[in-house]
């Protein structure tokens, strides 16, 4: 009887170590990266009067992290837009689009997408399910990943992770209404991201 009670044991200890293995192994498999902000401009283009041109500006500033587990194909997407740093290559038109008019930079200073969901195909990065907090509001926003790399850094020695992405939207959707229906035919917008990020020393939990 004693034998059965130890080899049980024995047995529950093992599974509970291989349970540990796997969680640790899980665990290990999820890489943490940080958005290098030198190479990194969320830009967007919209209509200007009357939709005679399209004038297109970027926000200089952003920071923000991405996890990304390859095997189980999840991960998390997370960056922060610094909306002072808006820059149409106008002073005038910069310093009108901080204003209350469009993006009230000193009541909504910063511009946020935060994901819920990574899309993949196969092994390839796709899509990006999220939500974008502009001016405010918050709005589903899913961007379409048209490329996302990943190599050995030449300098760092370390992975770098590049990305292209976009979307469309409408910023009447924010409550960036200035001009349309009037100057402006409609809110249409197209964003579009260049990021890249460097792998974390060590990696983190996804979330």
């Amino acid at each position: 009887m004693m034998n059965i009670q130890i080899a049980r044991t024995v047995r529950s200890l093992a599974a509970a170590a291989a349970l540990a293995c796997a969680a640790g192994s899980a665990h290990a498999a999820v890489d943490t990266y940080t958005i290098d902000s030198s190479h990194t401009y969320p830009s967007f283009t919209a209509a200007h009067i009357g939709g005679i041109s399209f004038w297109r500006g970027k926000i200089d500033k952003s920071s923000g992290t991405f996890t990304l587990d390859r095997a189980a194909k999840t991960g998390s997407v997370e960056i922060l837009m610094d909306m002072s740093s808006i820059n149409f290559g106008h002073d005038k038109m910069n310093e009108h689009a901080r204003g209350s008019d469009i993006f009230d930079v000193p009541k909504f200073p910063t511009a946020t997408y935060k994901s819920t969901k990574l899309v993949f195909v196969g092994d390839e990065l796709k899509a990006v399910e999220g939500d974008l907090t502009l001016h405010g509001v918050t709005k589903p926003v899913r961007l379409t990943v048209n490329q996302f790399k990943c190599i050995p850094h030449p300098f760092y020695k370390r992975e770098v992770c590049g990305a292209d992405a976009s979307a469309e939207l409408d910023r009447t959707d924010f409550g960036v209404s200035y001009g349309v229906g009037k100057a402006i035919p409609d809110g249409k917008v197209t964003l579009q991201i260049q990021v890249e990020a460097l792998k974390d020393e060590k990696a983190g939990p996804a979330g």
